[in-house]
């Protein structure tokens, strides 16, 4: 979770176009998670009838990275991560009419908390509000990552999590390779750390990790521990960009993640595992 939190952080700090930086990123976890699987002798063959899917969940990946890092450069780490985190309540809302489970009303409450929430990371309703649109981006990105979670479910069980995330990161790659050829790439000199921070740390390392946790947890379990992204790349913005929350972003990040962590703990006892 540390290493996935880094995002935030290294969002604000990259000082590029939002496609070149989520294309280099991609591209270079994708040859480091090529290279993990090779070493791990992980079969990289995906069946016929599940390629599109797997295509598509990568475009979501790609829509979701994208309009995360807009929500980061129009505000701070802290409304860009607390924003992105309201996608426990998509999942809940749209996984019983995409996979026809059942709706547990409890998730209306939970919503009306996360809608509280939010109310709390707006200064101000006026779409032409830099905090407002990020607010408004982090959300998008968080439906677009809630939708990839859930079409890429069940075939989960199916793969291994690292290649799935290899594919994604191809998918990524190839979709923005075109805009590399239009930008001078030495203007991105000083920004290369950065960049491979971002894409072996933070993306081919850190979800390598918490795919590998899922042995010894349950899914839920780890859900509920990723909840603390958001502390995580708080602290690491305050610590390494000076960005110190205001007091309403914290009381309004407090009620996102109290909804989030009241979801994992409802899903776990729902499977009976308590």
């Amino acid at each position: 979770m540390l290493f996935i939190s880094t995002s935030g952080a290294l969002g604000r700090y990259i000082d590029l176009p939002v496609h070149i930086t989520i294309d280099a990123r991609a591209l270079l976890a994708f040859f480091a998670l090529w290279l993990y699987c090779k070493y791990r002798k992980i079969v990289l063959r995906i069946a016929p009838s599940d390629r599109f899917l797997v295509l598509f969940s990568g475009v979501l990946m790609g829509l979701h990275w994208m309009t995360y890092f807009y929500a980061l450069q129009l505000s701070n780490v802290a409304i860009g991560m607390l924003s992105l985190f309201t996608y426990p309540m998509f999942t809940a809302f749209l996984e019983p009419l995409i996979l026809k489970t059942k709706f547990q009303r409890i998730h209306l409450a939970l919503g009306a908390l996360v809608l509280l929430g939010i109310y709390f990371l707006v200064p101000d309703f006026d779409i032409k509000n830099e905090y407002t649109m990020a607010v408004g981006l982090g959300m998008l990105s968080a439906l677009f990552y809630a939708l990839r979670n859930i079409v890429m479910k069940r075939k989960v069980s199916a793969y291994n999590g690292s290649m799935l995330m290899c594919y994604q990161s191809a998918v990524v790659g190839l979709v923005l390779l075109p805009g590399l050829f239009f930008f001078d790439l030495t203007t991105m000199t000083d920004q290369w750390p950065a960049i491979v921070t971002l894409a072996v740390l933070t993306t081919a390392v850190g979800h390598t990790l918490f795919l590998r946790s899922f042995k010894n947890f349950s899914i839920t379990t780890a859900s509920i521990i990723s909840s603390v992204q958001p502390v995580y790349g708080i602290l690491i913005g305050a610590l390494f960009l000076n960005e110190i929350p205001a007091l309403s972003t914290v009381i309004g990040g407090l009620l996102i993640l109290s909804a989030v962590v009241a979801e994992s703990l409802l899903s776990y006892r729902r499977a009976g595992q308590v």
